[in-house]
């Protein structure tokens, strides 16, 4: 199936009512693993961070993190959920490389933390629209290693010449947050999906549990989507995108898979259940394997790990300690920083609120933190295809840049350049202003030199700032913004000029 052969989104949705199915995978920042003492640093080098626990290696016995099993309830109240009294491990079983031990120690019937909800906000024409989306389950497991398929064309195991698998990954500590279905979105299905990631992104990061940093993979998601007749209140055959690695994929995704969908069934065609892999490059999703039902997995209880029980007075001290939730931080960020509803809107949405706050915390405005964001890096992750987040530049180089326009050493334009030179890894701004040698030039000797080769080259202009026309000044000051490569201060070249004229 290609894109020429999609149903078009309009098309799509006169005929087919879409159902979401969102499942989130979240890397705990625990120091160790989640069944041993195994580090769990992203970065490492490839299978240095393994153990005979990790591994799956004959007579190794795995022993339940606390840590994470404290994060797992602080993610599941922060959805509020209901916090299971007892609850066990089980073997979900399979074979791929990326699993050592030939299955996964994961939940199943009995999760830690279920039947919650969290309410997102998507902005549209009419103001800001609320969705509802209520949480099957969110439950604890182990990642698997990572599979590097070398050679081909795709980076794909088909194709490809031979396969590395790196298990430093494998036993990291994840939760796994599973929506029930998500109905009635209608034409705003991709951007609900989008909506709703971001928003859970925000309120983990807010609970300090983990990174959520989806470029390295700390954050991933599951798209599940199905269609079926509009007006039925039934769900279709769903498919598994998997691993969808950033907000602008997610809608991607989920919009793709409409179009898909509606094609094959508008010619007559019934859906595949399967699991299928998203291109970023094309952005089109491709057939991975047909999707198992839970019977295939031959779930049964973990037999080496006890039950866990979390006491309800443990349970309430950690609802105590809950963070301020997601909509009351940004009323009350929104409020401190004196931004309109669009100007809120659109640093939300953007993904950059995190970004923004911080770098106001670093000592810039909060109307320059979000000029930068918003203008300059946004459109740079744009034209990377990457997630703002993502670009190799801290709130804190934001800031500096900021406070070296505020006294005068660089103007906005220079500021540019300097970010062109952090981006590209020349170092921190004040590195970069000198090894590039923009400093603005505040020499009076070079400045008034540089205005009076501009009055001699340009005698009408001259004459007519004489004669009172000081607005013709515009043309002699760029002459010399131009010849300083515009490291000139504008205000002292204009000054100098009616000096020389008046």
């Amino acid at each position: 199936m290609t894109t020429a052969e999609l149903l078009s989104f309009d098309d799509a949705l006169a005929a087919y009512d879409p159902a979401l199915g969102l499942e989130v995978h979240v890397e705990l920042n625990t120091n160790t693993k989640m069944f041993c003492g195994c580090p769990a640093t992203f970065g490492g080098e490839p299978n240095t961070q393994t153990c005979p626990t990790c591994l799956g290696l004959p007579g190794s016995m795995p022993v339940v993190n606390g840590k994470a099993v404290e994060s797992a309830i602080r993610i599941g109240l922060a959805l509020n959920c209901e916090i299971a009294e007892w609850c066990r491990f089980a073997r979900k079983n399979y074979f791929y490389p990326d699993m050592p031990k030939n299955f996964q120690t994961s939940q199943y019937d009995e999760p830690i933390a279920f039947e919650g909800w969290t309410d997102v906000e998507v902005p549209g024409e009419n103001g800001v629209e609320t969705f509802r989306i209520e949480i099957e389950r969110a439950h604890m497991e182990e990642d698997t290693g990572k599979s590097l398929h070398v050679g081909g064309a795709t980076g794909r195991i088909h194709g490809a010449e031979y396969s590395l698998v790196d298990y430093n990954r494998a036993g990291i500590p994840l939760i796994e947050i599973v929506t029930k279905p998500i109905m009635g979105t209608r034409e705003k299905a991709p951007a609900v999906a989008r909506a709703y990631v971001a928003h859970l992104r925000e309120l983990i990061l807010g609970l300090g549990v983990s990174d959520v940093r989806m470029e390295q993979g700390s954050l991933r998601c599951d798209v599940n989507l199905s269609l079926a007749p509009t007006g039925s209140g039934q769900l279709g055959t769903r498919t598994e995108t998997k691993n969808v690695n950033s907000l602008r994929s997610v809608e991607r995704a989920a919009r793709y898979e409409i179009g898909r969908h509606a094609a094959i069934l508008a010619a007559g065609g019934s859906i595949l259940q399967e699991t299928r892999h998203w291109h970023e490059d094309t952005g089109i999703t491709t057939s991975g394997r047909e999707k198992s039902d839970a019977e295939d997995y031959r779930y049964f209880p973990e037999p080496d790990l006890v039950p866990v029980a979390p006491s309800r007075e443990w349970v309430e001290e950690l609802r105590g300690s809950l963070p301020e939730p997601p909509r009351e931080r940004r009323a009350r960020l929104q409020a401190d920083w004196g931004f309109s509803d669009l100007e809120m809107r659109d640093t939300v949405g953007a993904g950059a609120l995190g970004l923004v706050e911080e770098t106001i915390a670093a000592g810039a405005s909060p109307q320059a933190a979000r000029k930068w964001w918003l203008s300059e890096l946004a459109r740079r992750a744009n034209e990377q295809n990457t997630e703002i987040s993502a670009l190799p530049i801290t709130p804190a180089d934001v800031a500096r840049i900021q406070a070296l326009v505020d006294d005068g050493s660089i103007n906005d334009k220079l500021a540019r350049q300097v970010f062109d030179g952090v981006l590209a890894g020349e170092g921190t701004p004040d590195e970069v202003v000198a090894a590039r040698r923009l400093a603005i030039v505040s020499d009076e000797g070079a400045l008034g030199e540089a205005v009076d080769r501009a009055i001699e080259a340009n005698p009408d202009v001259a004459e007519k700032i004489r004669d009172g026309k000081v607005a013709a000044a515009g043309a002699l000051i760029g002459a010399v913004m131009k010849e300083m490569r515009g490291q000139a201060d504008a205000g002292r070249v204009r000054e100098l000029i009616l000096e020389r004229l008046s």
